[in-house]
């Protein structure tokens, strides 16, 4: 019995050295990156100075073009990621200003990520990486269900994801192999496609009233004088429940109300995101309404 103990101790104290190494290992990989994902370029960057910072997910990602910003002489990037919620725009200003950027002005997607204050398991996994090297990221985790586990585990927060910051994701980074989140200034363009999901019910959809994750944006936008612009942004004329935005507009009256901008399905690739075309007629009136004062 007692070699039986002293040999389940060994094999124990075996997996924990090799998760502990592990762990090392890949957590300084994603230290060194700076050129694949817009998260770790963040994390990894020192202060930068814009005048217009775009947040939000998909809905800001593809449809807010950076360029046009930047031909009317305001330098812009647009840091909207696809499927991110309010909890990861958050935690990613939060970062900026960690880092000392200099921003005049934020853009913020604000309208069916009202919907939800939780956390987009796999865009939020992408901070994980820098929990230990973190205090932001550490306390924006810390009232996360899984936060110990996450925290106190070698290793178990790459096993966990491993789909996104797992073995291929380390490797891919590690070799500096590039993807196209970064060009095009973060904007991503959507073409016109046949098969297009042109509908959308939206009906059940409810914003929370004081989203957290919103309000932490508006107050960090509050406190280090920058100017806090918060956008709906439009979508199909096939929506069944689009008494949502007016939803949103009663709980949050700061909130601008773009949804019907642009309505054609022409303009859009799926009923929530435009195309290119579709993008650069909302980003004209963007620019028109604030930046052409």
């Amino acid at each position: 019995m007692k070699k039986f103990l002293l040999y389940i101790l060994g094999v124990f104290i075996l997996t924990i050295s090799i998760a502990v190494i592990l762990d090392g290992l890949y957590t300084y990989v994603f230290m060194q990156s700076r050129n694949r994902g817009k998260i770790e370029t963040v994390f990894n960057s020192t202060a930068k100075k814009y005048d217009v910072v775009i947040l939000g997910s998909s809905r800001a990602n593809n449809h807010f073009v950076s360029q046009m910003f930047e031909d009317k002489g305001l330098k812009t990037f647009n840091y909207g990621i696809s499927g991110g919620h309010l909890f990861e725009a958050s935690l990613i200003l939060k970062l900026m200003i960690e880092r000392k950027y200099e921003i005049k002005n934020v853009i913020l997607e604000a309208d069916l990520n009202l919907a939800s204050d939780r956390q987009a398991e796999g865009i939020a996994a992408l901070f994980l990486p820098y929990i230990h090297n973190s205090e932001i990221i550490k306390e924006h985790y810390r009232n996360q269900s899984n936060f110990n586990e996450l925290y106190y585990i070698p290793f178990y927060r790459y096993i966990k994801n491993d789909s996104k910051i797992g073995w291929r994701e380390t490797f891919f980074t590690a070799i500096r192999k590039k993807t196209n989140s970064l060009e095009n200034l973060g904007y991503h363009p959507l073409e016109k496609h046949k098969n297009g999901n042109m509908k959308n019910n939206i009906v059940n959809l409810n914003p929370l009233p004081n989203n957290k994750y919103y309000e932490e944006i508006k107050d960090i936008c509050k406190k280090n004088g920058i100017n806090f612009i918060a956008v709906m942004t439009p979508m199909c004329e096939n929506v069944v429940g689009m008494n949502y935005f007016d939803k949103v507009k009663k709980a949050y009256p700061e909130i601008y109300n773009y949804e019907n901008t642009v309505i054609e399905n022409k303009y859009f690739s799926s009923c929530g995101h435009m195309t290119d075309e579709g993008a650069r007629l909302f980003t004209a009136r963007i620019i028109k309404d604030f930046f052409n004062k």
